[in-house]
């Protein structure tokens, strides 16, 4: 261990020398010695706040340092924040059925699990099984009517009576958080979820993860093997894949209560906290008077890890796998890193002053990035320009570059047009949002650029690698970052802000109207935090902003975000809705009329 760590810093050491002395211009060859450290095996994929990210992110601090620039955070190279990496279950998880009498413990892991967004809770009561779990009257399809589910324990199938078309309406009405919210709406005390028959698949128990917001307070949501509920259903007489066809079939409910079964359950997960890192330089302009407003040039240095984050890799083995995360993102790191020493090499020349900034946490949700511009490292009003590359490395034969953000400043189309001397063919995009780093300044009225070569087959997949790089390409995308951002530096006036109407984003299918609310990403307290509204959207003309809590949304309480797009489903376009929320600790009402989305 010790000689591992001795010989890592040894070569960080070593590269941050020959820094020093090399050629200040942006080449392919730095490209790719760049992301051959930062996209190699060894840094095992820089999971937000493992030891390789803190590895990655010694290695830029060693190269900012190279190229004379200053740390970000008052005399610090480094920016700490915390985040919930995980959840894992405790010992005080069991699940015991009791069948006339007879007691049978299930295994967890083997018989049971208890998912991640599940309630603390010890509980003795009596089964029900609701079918898909699926209320939806406008549909004529209620899974709970005619059945009285209070203080029982209810059981559901995955999934929803049209699995076979994607585009069903029952889509909105699936996720397991949305079958919960239910549950508990029609005074169950708990859920449990198995799998059905159809389609076809594994009995695969998941391992419990953390969905970016908090547990359902004191209810328990629990998965039992397909196996066990098949022992279950034999003992009233009922065989689980003929229930299922039927209801599929017939799009009919099926619902009954268990009589010769209760359960006894007691669940707890625990959150997993740990720290990560943004790590940021700085190099100080030169007019008096300019200098006192910053650009800032970043992009995310974290990835997918190799097993840490696995549901959102694309990767369908069960084997673990390195996601190396090449084009995504030590593609933007490496810009950062490129585009920091040129400016660095005429830093006598620039007038505005430049935060180069690498953000931890990207794939988790923006997290670095809003903590940076929730304690920012200077004023965040003096913040004029943020430029991010996030995916840079894969220009292809057509030379096609997407610009998201094109539309936050009336200035950037015309400088955008006059700096591609690299024959590059643009596509913009005006709206700040998108999914990356980016959108933390863009919510704070910050006009912003997203430089994006596009997406690729190896997205979020272990095949994410160096040799897929296209470094002269990436030269030529770095080139032109640096082309704007001088003129950016240079300006007598500042770039103005212009708000871009744009329409919210969400997963699909899980409502038909919009709010326009956009959520602060990290959040984990009660409620539903927001980083912004879209202009023109009913928050935005209802006086919502930045900072309020959404805690409930016409009748439904509201302790997450999942809790708020469960109440949203349920209205349609030109319906009035009240919304209570937090503003500065005070409640507060506001009455929305909704759009189509």
């Amino acid at each position: 261990m010790k000689r591992t760590l001795f010989l890592l810093l040894l070569v960080v050491s070593l590269i941050g020398a020959q820094d020093k002395s090399r050629n200040a211009e942006i080449t392919a060859d730095e490209v790719k010695a760049h992301l051959n450290f930062l996209a190699g095996d060894a840094l095992k994929g820089r999971f937000t706040g493992s030891p390789e990210e803190r590895k990655a992110g010694d290695y830029i601090k060693a190269q900012f340092e190279s190229y004379g620039l200053k740390p970000a955070f008052n005399g610090k190279w480094f920016q700490e924040f915390p985040f919930i990496e995980k959840v894992e279950m405790t010992k005080k998880n069991s699940v015991v059925l009791v069948t006339t009498g007879t007691k049978t413990s299930l295994k967890a892991a083997k018989d049971f699990t208890t998912l991640g967004f599940s309630g603390k809770a010890k509980l003795s009561a009596g089964l029900v099984f609701v079918g898909y779990g699926i209320s939806a009257e406008k549909m004529n399809y209620d899974d709970y009517a005619g059945i009285d589910v209070k203080g029982k324990i209810v059981i559901a199938m995955k999934n929803h009576p049209e699995h076979d078309s994607s585009r069903s309406k029952f889509e909105m009405f699936t996720t397991l958080r949305n079958k919960a919210n239910m549950a508990k709406e029609k005074g169950a005390a708990g859920l449990i979820i198995i799998n059905g028959w159809l389609p076809k698949n594994d009995d695969i128990l998941p391992t419990p993860h953390y969905d970016g917001a908090p547990g359902m307070k004191d209810f328990p949501v629990m998965q039992i093997s397909r196996s066990v509920a098949e022992e279950l259903f034999k003992s009233e007489g009922v065989v689980l894949a003929d229930i299922q066809r039927h209801i599929d079939a017939a799009k009919k409910p099926q619902s009954f209560a268990i009589i010769n079964t209760t359960a006894e359950i007691s669940a707890e997960v625990n959150e997993v906290k740990k720290i990560a890192r943004n790590v940021g330089g700085v190099i100080e302009g030169n007019d008096p008077v300019l200098k006192n407003e910053y650009i800032v040039i970043g992009g995310h240095y974290d990835h997918l890890g190799v097993d840490q984050l696995k549901e959102s890799s694309m990767y369908k083995g069960t084997d673990k796998q390195i996601h190396n995360g090449a084009d995504d993102n030590a593609s933007g790191t490496t810009g950062v890193l490129e585009v920091a020493e040129k400016l660095a090499s005429i830093k006598n020349e620039l007038k505005r002053s430049i935060i180069f900034l690498t953000f931890s946490g990207e794939e988790l949700g923006i997290l670095g990035s809003t903590f940076y511009t929730n304690n920012p490292s200077v004023d965040i009003k003096s913040i004029a320009a943020m430029l991010n590359m996030d995916m840079v490395g894969r220009l292809n034969a057509e030379s096609n570059l997407t610009i998201i953000g094109a539309g936050t400043s009336s200035k950037w189309k015309e400088l955008l047009n006059q700096k591609n001397n690299y024959g590059f063919n643009l596509s913009m995009s005006d709206g700040g949002s998108g999914g990356s780093d980016h959108q933390a300044f863009s919510n704070k009225n910050i006009p912003v650029l997203f430089f994006f070569s596009g997406t690729h087959s190896d997205y979020h997949k272990p095949s994410d690698d160096v040799d897929k790089i296209n470094f002269a390409g990436e030269e030529k995308i770095l080139k032109y970052v640096y082309d704007i951002a001088y003129d950016i530096q240079k300006m007598n006036a500042r770039l103005d802000y212009v708000k871009v109407e744009e329409k919210a984003q969400r997963p699909s299918g899980t409502t038909r109207v919009t709010v326009g609310t956009v959520p602060e990403f990290g959040y984990s307290g009660n409620g539903y935090k927001l980083s912004g509204t879209t202009e023109g959207s009913p928050a935005a003309k209802a006086g919502m902003k930045a900072g309020d809590i959404i805690i409930k949304f016409g009748k439904k309480a509201v302790g997450n975000i999942y809790d708020f797009m469960y109440a949203v489903q349920d209205y349609k376009a030109g319906d009035k809705v009240e919304i209570v929320a937090l503003r500065d600790g005070k409640e507060m009402s506001f009455t929305l009329e909704l759009i189509a989305r």
